[in-house]
């Protein structure tokens, strides 16, 4: 069989509501459609209607559904409470209908409470553009200050502590009514978000739960879920923590390269597979990422690329594509000598983007603007075709 030689060229769209038209995709170059059933409750089954509905859509488009992000994991199943026998089963379902209606990837995640997490959804970029930023005092500010967690001034220093304290007295009703709902905020595609008393309830169901028991909930669904994944095809990717560190004292399971140890050898599954996230993975100094990459390179069947701007106190700024911390250039060098040994080419897509040009005056979901992942996906496009083209 014939070998892919590049890699897929995708791109994340929220379904009918994204205010980015399948037919603006096409135009930016992507081939590929990385999307989810955003309008189906977590934990419910996708039925093989809704799938063949929404995959007809992108296909009329002349696009292809190429990766499900996500296939959520419902709350129970992470908490390891007995109500998570639905869902597992739920789960097994919707996997044997995407696999009848040949959908094969799919990304979930496996943070408690919050999915991706910011401070500042328009930080100014310093060519006029704007960014989405981890900012580590005004996150303790929030923990500290705003949401008053239990003993969450003794997770920090004491000098970030009161750094953070100071920037909450000085700041204004408006700028802490913000940063309230930049954290609070549901995910784009989603209606969910919290009050902070229902997000403080929220993380009180985990209370007493460690990174050892969240870890060990995470191999008990694997265990449940990939044999059924194999029995259809299926590569399960596993998108790692963002941040990767603790947050409002909630485990983190998918941080670093031991967690990718531990996980890859307690499910040896071919079915258990990586979505290799340079953003996520990349806003830890200590992760070497082209390590990663080849030690999991036949894991990786799906991948997202970002850099970002680290900084000492774990603060982190996404800068554009080519430019920040990581270098993309081996990344890509990596992920194309694994593409060279596959049939099938690997999907990735340029993940976030500034807010830049005609959409910083447009309603857009935070970091998944048009013209800042037009920008990413060229600039990536490019430096794949020039790998390919240096005789790599």
């Amino acid at each position: 069989m014939k070998q892919a030689s590049e890699m897929e060229q995708a791109w994340r769209w929220f379904g009918p509501s994204d205010p980015v038209k399948l037919e603006h995709i096409r135009q930016a170059g992507a081939k590929g459609i990385v999307t989810s059933l955003h309008h189906i409750p977590y934990g419910e089954i996708w039925t093989s209607d809704e799938i063949l509905r929404r995959k007809s859509e992108i296909e009329s488009a002349g696009l292809r559904w190429s990766v499900v992000e996500s296939v959520q994991v419902h709350n129970d199943i992470k908490r390891g409470v007995s109500g998570a026998r639905r869902y597992m089963d739920n789960y097994k379902e919707t996997l044997r209908n995407l696999s009848k209606a040949g959908i094969y990837t799919v990304c979930y995640n496996f943070m408690p409470v919050l999915d991706w997490s910011r401070t500042d959804l328009e930080y100014p970029w310093f060519d006029g553009s704007t960014a989405l930023r981890f900012d580590m005092t005004h996150y303790i500010a929030f923990d500290v200050g705003i949401l008053k967690r239990k003993h969450a001034a003794e997770s920090y220093p004491e000098h970030i502590v009161k750094n953070a304290m100071e920037w909450l007295h000085r700041a204004s009703a408006e700028q802490k009514d913000l940063l309230i709902k930049t954290i609070l905020a549901g995910l784009p595609g989603t209606d969910e978000g919290y009050t902070l008393d229902l997000f403080r309830e929220k993380l009180n169901e985990y209370d007493g739960i460690t990174h050892i028991d969240l870890a060990a909930h995470l191999v008990t669904f694997l265990n449940e879920i990939t044999p059924v994944a194999e029995e259809n095809g299926i590569t399960l990717t596993i998108h790692p923590d963002d941040p990767p560190f603790s947050i409002f004292g909630l485990p983190r399971v998918v941080s670093t390269s031991k967690d990718l140890d531990e996980l890859f050898s307690s499910v040896p599954s071919p079915s258990n597979g990586l979505c290799f996230c340079t953003g996520s993975f990349g806003a830890r100094s200590d992760n070497n990422l082209l390590e990663i990459v080849q030690k999991y390179a036949k894991r990786i069947a799906f991948v997202h690329l970002r850099n970002t701007i680290s900084e000492q106190d774990g603060s982190f700024t996404e800068s554009d594509h080519l430019e920040g911390d990581t270098d993309m250039f081996s990344i890509m060098r990596e992920l194309l000598i694994e593409q060279k040994n596959r049939t099938q080419a690997i999907p990735f897509r340029p993940d976030h983007g500034h807010r830049m040009l005609d959409d910083l005056g447009k309603s857009t979901n935070p970091g998944y603007s048009a013209i800042g992942r037009l920008r990413g996906l060229s600039e990536l496009r490019g430096l794949q075709l020039g790998i390919l083209r240096s005789g790599l």
